[in-house]
């Protein structure tokens, strides 16, 4: 082969690399500012969930009021804020969004439990919103909206399933 022909395919090689590198890159960098853009909502959401520690909880609580709430319209409050128009009731809360593994939880996913006096360990009466590391924000019974862990005592055991919604 001439000489010739060799720089002409090592240049359509080092332009078809370049190409491919190229497109990697930016699919790349789309994936991860979508990654980002994402948990960048979700701690928006646990954010501003937070600024509402030791509010009250009530059952049925109206989703008018921030006085007081129940797991649900806590979702539902502070989830609108960001965009997300959930159901009002937990059981409504669990058939949106898609489904993802425990193991596979990210900021921002809504967990669902079988738990508190309605509970038979199959139906969903409870939801949270997973934080990160291992912790729940959520609102039930005497502490109101507060911050538990996921993997430990009750909220361990009564776990059901989680949805993502971002």
């Amino acid at each position: 082969m001439n000489m010739h022909k060799i720089i002409k395919k090592v240049i359509i090689a080092g332009v078809a690399t370049t190409i491919g590198f190229g497109t990697f890159a930016i699919e790349a960098t789309n994936t991860v500012q979508a990654a980002t853009a994402t948990t960048t909502v979700a701690q928006k959401v646990i954010n501003y969930g937070e600024k509402y520690m030791g509010t009250p909880y009530k059952f049925g609580a109206s989703t008018s009021t921030t006085r007081n709430f129940d797991c649900s319209s806590f979702m539902k409050h502070i989830f609108k804020k960001y965009g997300v128009d959930l159901p009002r009731t937990s059981v409504e809360q669990s058939k949106v969004g898609r489904a993802v593994s425990k193991s596979n939880l990210r900021k921002g996913d809504l967990v669902f439990f079988s738990s508190g006096s309605r509970a038979t360990g199959h139906n969903i009466t409870h939801v949270a919103v997973y934080m990160g590391g291992g912790k729940i924000l959520h609102t039930y019974g005497e502490p109101g909206v507060t911050i538990s862990d996921l993997n430990s005592g009750n909220w361990k055991r009564t776990y059901i399933k989680a949805r993502r919604v971002l």
